[in-house]
């Protein structure tokens, strides 16, 4: 194992302090940041010493032997014992969203869902509700759709792991006195739909609601328009449909703060792409947080030949990395793709989604293509709540037509369009664009041809599936 870089900032809100200094030896679990305001807990995922304390990280050199065994938060963190409530557990584990978004699950799961009304709903995206609409209780919404496509350890998680998943579903509820629980999990997912019904036939609070195989299922706010039937707009958090969106890997997170005292010092991974291991998910759990990039790789048998780009995160939210960065709590996958086109100069447009990449990351994959940018749109769905903020999809996974955009990228005299917009958005686009000769790729078609599936183009498959299931 190669040095451990623990990043100082895994998480929404500032830079944690360092609470250690250079030389000082460490074991898995010893407390070496605190937050400086909104933000989480940092430990040392491995038993090493501190050889570098730099302004954004902390730097390990693990020791040759790495027991099992970690330091519980009881014995790291001053005042939490094990008479310490379910919520301070969970805040001194430092455990954040471990999908991707990074907020802090402490600050999450603080609320009181039992007090907390209901929101304002606006009438022009709930059209079908009355004005003065509630839910009868709060709920906890699991979010199990493993949304990015080729992703698959949140889905392995559920498999083997399903017994954590539950406790740590009860824990929520009963820290935010939530009456009522829901998974939400892609239709697709078979057998983990399996394990699930046969975890859940005696726990008749919580039950599955089956999605569509379609992207961003798993954004916050199409989980809680999915599950409860309410769309919230950009501005609204969950908790305005009464309801807090927990992902899988982080409620399974929540179970062994409270029944171990763990705190959060690895991650679950999907590792895939050109890989000598084949181009399947090859998944890892427990993955120490700060090993390299390059080190997971090599786990999983090396990069095959010549590649395109190594991605941190999924497809569609994933940034461009190296080989020496630095996994944290929020790292999802490590994808290693096929080789980009050559577009020899040919004039791009470019349409910015706020379910896909930003504007830098769309113009970064088209120079990669060797394009030139000459117009760029945004989504006509796509919201800037503020200036600078990322942008908010003002119905998630469910898009109008974007042939005005079309029209402009076609004024502007492009060959070819990058889009970065979600299944349904692209099937608007592909209704006009090539009609007016435009030629489209997808922000991630080169993610997609490395693993085989299929690339993001017409909609095939259907939006209405199965509701929520009882036991």
């Amino acid at each position: 194992m190669g040095n451990v870089q623990m990043l100082l900032r895994q998480h929404v809100g500032a830079p944690c302090a360092p609470c250690v200094e250079v030389g000082a030896e460490v074991k898995k679990g010893t407390l070496i940041a605190t937050p400086t305001g909104l933000g989480a807990n940092i430990f040392s995922s491995v038993y090493g010493k501190v050889t570098e304390i730099t302004e954004d990280r902390i730097i390990i050199e693990p020791a040759a032997e790495q027991p099992d065994e970690f330091v519980p938060v009881t014995e790291s963190v001053e005042g939490i014992t094990d008479e310490s409530s379910k919520l301070d557990l969970v805040k001194a584990a430092g455990i954040v969203g471990m999908g991707g978004a990074g907020f802090p699950t402490g600050v999450k799961l603080n609320i009181n869902l039992e007090e907390t009304p209901m929101g304002e709903l606006d009438p022009e995206i709930n059209p079908e509700l009355p004005k003065d609409f509630t839910l009868d209780c709060g709920y906890i919404l699991v979010n199990a759709a493993e949304c990015e496509p080729g992703l698959e350890h949140n889905t392995r998680q559920i498999e083997e792991q399903s017994d954590k998943l539950i406790r740590g579903i009860k824990y929520s509820m009963e820290i935010t006195h939530a009456k009522k629980a829901i998974i939400a999990i892609k239709k697709k997912h078979h057998k983990a739909i399996k394990v699930l019904q046969k975890a859940l036939e005696n726990e008749p609070d919580i039950k599955m609601h089956l999605m569509a195989d379609i992207y961003p299922m798993g954004e916050e706010r199409a989980v809680v328009r999915e599950c409860l039937g309410v769309l919230l707009t950009t501005t609204q958090l969950p908790s305005a449909a009464r309801s807090v969106v927990v992902n899988v890997e982080t409620v399974c997170k929540i179970a062994e703060a409270v029944d171990e005292k763990k705190p959060c010092i690895s991650k679950n991974m999907t590792v895939r792409g050109k890989l000598n291991g084949g181009n399947e998910a090859h998944v890892f759990f427990d993955v120490p947080v700060g090993v390299s990039v390059g080190e997971m790789i090599e786990k999983a048998g090396g990069i095959d030949g010549k590649y395109g780009e190594i991605i941190m995160g999924g497809a569609f939210t994933g940034k461009s990395t190296t080989l020496d960065a630095p996994t944290t709590k929020t790292t999802g996958a490590i994808l290693v793709t096929v080789e980009f086109p050559d577009l020899h100069g040919a004039t791009m447009g470019i349409l910015v989604c706020a379910c896909g990449g930003s504007e830098e990351r769309m113009r970064e994959i088209a120079s990669k293509m060797n394009a030139k940018v000459v117009s760029m749109c945004k989504c006509k769905q796509a919201i800037e709540n503020k200036p600078g903020a990322p942008l908010k999809c003002l119905r998630p996974g469910n898009c109008p037509g974007q042939v005005k955009n079309n029209m402009q990228f076609k004024k502007d005299k492009c060959e070819y369009i990058l889009i970065g917009n979600c299944s349904d958005c692209s099937n608007t686009v592909m209704a006009s664009g090539p009609k007016m000769g435009l030629k489209v790729f997808h922000q991630t078609d080169h993610v997609m041809r490395t693993v085989g599936h299929p690339l993001y183009r017409s909609l095939k498959v259907s939006k209405e599936v199965s509701q929520d299931i009882d036991f």
